[in-house]
Order: C-alpha cells, then sequence, then structure tokens
C-alpha cells in the first residue's frame, strides 16, 4: 500500500512538473516577442540621426546667421529624423566655391546660385518662399534731371557689390539687355551707395526697397526711386544630388509644415520670410532669361565682399 501511494505520488509530482514547464513554456513564447519589440524600438530610438550640413548664403555676419537660422534648424530637426547642422562661409565668393564643390547637403542660395549650382552641382530646390518675388531698384538724387533709364548711359552707377542679385546684378542685366552703357562701382553695401548718392558722390545707384524704406529720414529725403525692376523668383533651399530621395521628401514636407503651427510661422518671421512652398526647377526660369553669368565682375578693390542681396 506504502509501494502504491507512493508510486501515485511520483505520477503526480511528475504531471505536475510538466503542467508547470509546459505554463512557463507558454509564458516564454507570449511574453518573448513583447520583450524583443520593446527593446528593437529603443535600439531605433537610440540611433544617431542622419546629419545634413546646411549651407546659408552669408547676408549677414556668421554669428548673426547662425543665431537667427539656429531655432528653426532645430525645429524642423525635432520633427524630422534629420539633423541640420548650421553652415556659412566668411563671404560670397567663398560661399560660391563650396557650393561648387558640393560642400553643403542642403543650401539656401540667391537665385542666380541656384541657376548656376543647379546646372553644374545638380542642387535641386525644394522649396521658395510663398508669395515673394526680388526686385531691385535704381535711386537718384532727389532733384537730379533724369527721367528715364536711358538717360543714364555713360554713367557710373554705385553697386553694393557684385554679387548682391536683387540690388546689383539685377539692375546691371536689365541695363544692360537695354544696351545701356555704363560703369559699375562698389562701394560695399547699401546704407554706402544711398549715402554716396545723397553727397552727391554719385548720381545714381543700385538698391532694394526693404534697405531704401528702412533709411533715415535725413538720407531718405534726399533720394528718389528713377526706376523699379521688374519682379523675380526669390532664394531657394536646394539639396545636393547625393541627398536621398527619402530625406528630401521628409525635409521638404517639414519645411512646408512650418506655417502650421503657431511656433513654425513664429520661427520663419523672424527670419523675414513668408511660409515656404514647394517649388520646381522651372521656376527660376525667368533668372536664367537675365543671363546673368554674361555680366563682367569686377574682382579688384572696387569690389568689396560683404553684401549678398
Amino acid at each position: 500500500m506504502h509501494l502504491f501511494n507512493d508510486k501515485v505520488r511520483n505520477i503526480i509530482m511528475c504531471r505536475r512538473n510538466s503542467a508547470v514547464f509546459s505554463l512557463l513554456s507558454i509564458f516564454a513564447v507570449v511574453f518573448m516577442p513583447l520583450s524583443s519589440g520593446v527593446s528593437a524600438e529603443e535600439s531605433v530610438a537610440s540611433q544617431p540621426k542622419e546629419t545634413l550640413v546646411f549651407g546659408v548664403v552669408p547676408q549677414q555676419a556668421a554669428s548673426t546667421l547662425a543665431k537667427a537660422w539656429g531655432p528653426l534648424l532645430k525645429e524642423v530637426s525635432q520633427n524630422a529624423k534629420l539633423e541640420l547642422r548650421f553652415a556659412t562661409a566668411p563671404d560670397i565668393p567663398t560661399f560660391e566655391d563650396r557650393l561648387a564643390t558640393g560642400e553643403y547637403d542642403v543650401a539656401y542660395m540667391n537665385p542666380h546660385h541656384y541657376a548656376q549650382f543647379h546646372q553644374s552641382q545638380g542642387y535641386q530646390a525644394l522649396v521658395k518662399e510663398k508669395d515673394k518675388k526680388l526686385k531691385g531698384i535704381i535711386v537718384v538724387a532727389k532733384d537730379a534731371s533724369f527721367q528715364d533709364l536711358e538717360a543714364l548711359a555713360g554713367e557710373t552707377i554705385a553697386f553694393p557689390a557684385p554679387g548682391a542679385f536683387a540690388a546689383s546684378m539685377i539692375p546691371r542685366a536689365n541695363l544692360k539687355q537695354r544696351g545701356i552703357d555704363f560703369t559699375p562701382k562698389y562701394v560695399g553695401s547699401h546704407d554706402s551707395v544711398y549715402m554716396a548718392v545723397s553727397k552727391g558722390l554719385f548720381k545714381v545707384g543700385g538698391g532694394v526697397g526693404r534697405t531704401f524704406n528702412n533709411l533715415p529720414l535725413e538720407t531718405q529725403s534726399k533720394l528718389k526711386i528713377l526706376w523699379t525692376t521688374p519682379k523675380y523668383t526669390p532664394h531657394a533651399i536646394a539639396v545636393h544630388p547625393r541627398v536621398s530621395e527619402a530625406a528630401r521628401k521628409e525635409l521638404t514636407a517639414e519645411l512646408v509644415a512650418l506655417s502650421q503651427s503657431e511656433q513654425g510661422l513664429s520661427l520663419l518671421n523672424s527670419l523675414g520670410f513668408n511660409r515656404f512652398e514647394i517649388a520646381a526647377d522651372s521656376d527660376w526660369n525667368d533668372v536664367r532669361a537675365l543671363k546673368l553669368d554674361q555680366l563682367s565682375i569686377q574682382t579688384d578693390e572696387d569690389a568689396p565682399k560683404q553684401e549678398e542681396n
């Protein structure tokens, strides 16, 4: 009888152990995927984002640009699977050299730069400002006798710099297209142009409406706008062809989405931007028609490098 009871007890214990083992096996099968899944997510989250160098045309000092662009690039980086790293150059020629070697993955560049480096490097526009056009102005002294552009034939005209797109390149290209001969003189900045014309050092100068309107009344009252250029497609944000299609689509979507939030609109406004819209390469055909590559560019001491627009 004792032997029988011992056998029964052993059988029960074996079955109990077997049942426990089966339950443990089931728990292992059920919960292993969950544990594995969490680890995978944590692994993906811990992976570093792809870093893209974002070059900004040097319209101002590097420190000023970094402070202005930093918050916007940070906002886009936080919302995207990308990390945008700010970069610029000490002057326009250096910026152009870096575009020419494809140093920037992404770049905010003036319209002439886009047309030029789309062709030579394959940069492709992603976005541009919506409802924004660039135009230049020709200013003369308030009491000047000039009535039209043709009267400027043979004059020396002050410009900020050879590469200043709206204030220099657009007016010069339009004058050239009209067959009006003139001598360009580069004085370093918009304010220097206005000051020189107001003081009679030059009879004519090139600028843009924004900087003219921001002049002190004392200077502005001595000048008048003789002519305003046609309007042209504004700056582009473009990517180098090595940037993947997935990164391009994500970056485009995040830039356009900036205008859909209060924070994004505030960041755009702080840079003086309208909202962004998706751009096509053909948007810059108006700039190509100016044939800016045929303009003569001075490189001597009369051609300062400071300003871009």
